[in-house]
């Protein structure tokens, strides 16, 4: 079983404190290429997510099965069976968007996030917390991928959830910008890509140092004096 404590700083450190993006900066590959908009970030990270809960569960509970040895081969031939079940699924439900995201979900295989959980986690703890670790921290590629998806879409297009009609086909992207609105080539390039993800680590650690700023001034809690009976 897991306890709260347990379940709470796994979820703190896969969204925020040890974010995959934002902090490990692993996955640059998809992180620059795929996120050219909301829709492709998200389902990408989504993808990802499913393979990491899987193959942490899997690894987990096969890790005293697995000599050390050959410990990696092993973890990357589980994530690969993952990884084609998942291509197969998109290939099959959401061609379109699969054609859009391309290589990219093969190359989850060799995604340096994954492979580092499964190895620094997955393989040394029970299954139930690796399948924790593995949804949260692809939570936290979730949200960073979305929102540097997002950034990308509205600064050089204008629009949001452009290509939402090919996972749900009566939906249409939104308009947020003038329909005249130039938009900024810059931005969906990966030197744009570079430069919104130095702005989203440094809003990070500014959002941390503020926190510890914030602590250090705190007046420490008053200390309760026994009383003489």
């Amino acid at each position: 079983m897991i306890t709260r404590a347990e379940f709470k700083q796994i979820a703190e450190n896969g969204v925020w404190k040890q974010n995959t993006s934002l902090v490990q900066i692993l996955g640059l590959c998809p992180l620059l290429a795929v996120t050219t908009n909301l829709v492709n970030g998200v389902m990408l990270s989504l993808a990802t997510i499913i393979v990491m809960a899987l193959s942490g569960v899997a690894i987990a509970s096969l890790r005293n099965f697995i000599p050390h040895e050959i410990r990696i081969p092993v973890f990357i031939l589980i994530v690969a069976a993952l990884v084609t079940v998942v291509d197969l699924l998109f290939n099959a439900n959401l061609h379109e968007l699969y054609l859009v995201l391309g290589i990219f979900i093969p190359l989850i295989v060799t995604n340096c996030i994954v492979l580092a959980r499964v190895e620094a986690f997955a393989a040394k703890n029970p299954p139930l917390q690796a399948t924790a670790d593995g949804v949260f921290m692809g939570v936290g590629m979730l949200w960073t991928l979305g929102l540097l998806g997002g950034l990308r879409e509205l600064i050089g297009a204008g629009t949001l959830f452009s290509g939402i009609d090919m996972v749900f086909p009566s939906l249409q992207p939104l308009q947020l910008l003038p329909k005249d609105y130039p938009g900024l080539l810059l931005a969906i390039l990966p030197p744009g890509a570079f430069i919104l993800l130095g702005c989203l680590i440094a809003w990070k650690n500014w959002i941390e140092a503020r926190a510890a700023a914030r602590q250090q001034k705190a007046p420490p809690a008053p200390v309760a004096e026994a009383g003489c009976h």
